[in-house]
């Protein structure tokens, strides 16, 4: 393989020439994309029509400097259409959805600038199965789950040292032996009974190798997390209040249609910039802090007001289209935020979606993802006491969690 070659294609191609049972793949660099030269992957395409459809996955040349999942991987139609499509995909979704992730990782890891329109693709057949993840920590293997989204009844990714077929274990002690280094390596448990590797990613230069209380302090209900050997941790904390957030901006909209006495009228910039200085805060917060927790006290429940807000200037239509392209555009950019946090202090029916890397990658190790919350019967009461205790975004909290897994927040 040509030393140019992205880690995961090299890998792969490494553990098919090993004999290991690696679907048939092939690797297109983003020159053959620019240069439109795809003989290779209409043959490759021609050999892979039984399930019409295909897995692309991201294969940039500087993907191995950043964690597992930064990059997205796309089932899409096996024809050149839907290989074309999932790489513009992954291209735009590393541009908007994951370019938070990207710019705080060039901060806290040292991972390089990137040129996202370098980006190749590997892609290999639709296997219908299982994901599974493994890798040695000390003298054990752990082995992660996650369910198949194509499934009617749904569970949680999970962690066991024991997998359900002792193939994957003896697969992945040789995987690593051939390769010369510890590795996270991802399988594909397939519904025909065959267990096929699909990724195999280099960990040798992670380490893999307390207790603070004060007065002011709240106890919470409960957490959903994988790794559960740790019980304590500290976080800058981010404030979330969308219903203040939404209040604040139909004021300003209500001054602009009815003025205020003695002021003039706020113009659409000022009331944009709410939106603006909104967002602007949260990227500044996640690319001041590493790790950090965002306390939800607010976050998708005041429905009504974001209609409201969406709809008080109709009578002036193109101020309102602006209007509502900000607002929609914020609820994406909330949503990259929060899915930069690794604890989520919510009530319970926000909770941070764990799969796959997020779940049990290497990456989680030090850090696994909380989702600590209060039940929704007490969501008014606990929200008080959070305004009384009078927390605001850049404090620090530390969470412990106690006896029955029920966590309390304290303020530090």
């Amino acid at each position: 393989m040509a030393a140019g070659m992205p880690e995961k294609a090299r890998l792969l191609a490494r553990l098919r020439d090993g004999r290991f049972n690696v679907p048939e793949l092939i690797y297109v660099p983003a020159e053959d994309f620019e240069k439109e030269n795809f003989g290779a992957l209409r043959d490759f395409l021609s050999r892979h029509q039984e399930s019409f459809k295909v897995i692309a996955r991201s294969a940039h040349p500087m993907e191995e400097f950043f964690k597992g999942g930064t990059f997205d991987s796309l089932e899409t139609y096996a024809d050149l259409a839907g290989i074309q499509y999932a790489r513009k995909r992954i291209v735009t979704l590393a541009k908007t959805a994951k370019s938070l992730s990207i710019l705080r990782q060039q901060m806290f890891s040292d991972a390089p600038r990137v040129d996202l329109d370098d980006m190749g693709i590997i892609i290999m057949p639709f296997i219908t199965g299982m994901s599974v993840m493994a890798k040695q920590l000390g003298e054990n293997w752990e082995f992660g789950y996650c369910c198949d989204t194509r499934q009617k009844i749904q569970v949680d990714p999970y962690v066991t040292n024991t997998p359900h077929d002792i193939r994957l274990l003896a697969m992945s002690e040789e995987i690593q032996k051939y390769l010369g280094f510890r590795c996270e390596i991802e399988f594909i448990a397939a519904e025909t009974g065959e267990i096929y590797v699909v990724q195999a990613k280099d960990i040798s230069r992670f380490d893999t190798r307390e207790l603070t209380r004060v007065t002011h302090s709240i106890k919470l209900d409960g957490i959903r997390r994988i790794r559960v050997q740790k019980n304590y941790r500290e976080r800058p904390v981010f404030v979330m209040d969308n219903k203040s957030f939404y209040i604040k901006l139909i004021g300003r909209c209500e001054d602009f249609v009815l003025g205020t006495e003695g002021k003039p009228k706020p113009s659409i910039e000022e009331i944009l910039s709410i939106i603006e200085d909104y967002e602007k805060e949260m990227e500044e917060f996640a690319v001041l802090h590493e790790r950090y927790a965002v306390l939800g006290l607010s976050i998708r429940e005041p429905k009504e007001l974001y209609q409201v807000a969406n709809h008080y200037l109709e009578d002036f239509p193109p101020i309102q289209e602006k209007l509502s392209k900000a607002l929609s555009a914020n609820l994406y950019k909330m949503d990259y935020f929060l899915a930069e946090a690794d604890t989520l202090v919510a009530k319970d029916r926000f909770r941070i979606n764990l799969c796959s890397h997020d779940a049990y990658g290497i990456d989680t190790l030090r850090n696994p993802l909380w989702s600590v919350y209060w039940n929704v019967e007490r969501h008014d009461a606990v929200v008080k006491a959070f305004r009384r205790m009078g927390i605001k975004t850049g404090d620090s909290v530390g969470i412990d969690i106690g006896q029955e897994s029920k966590p309390t927040l304290y303020l530090l």
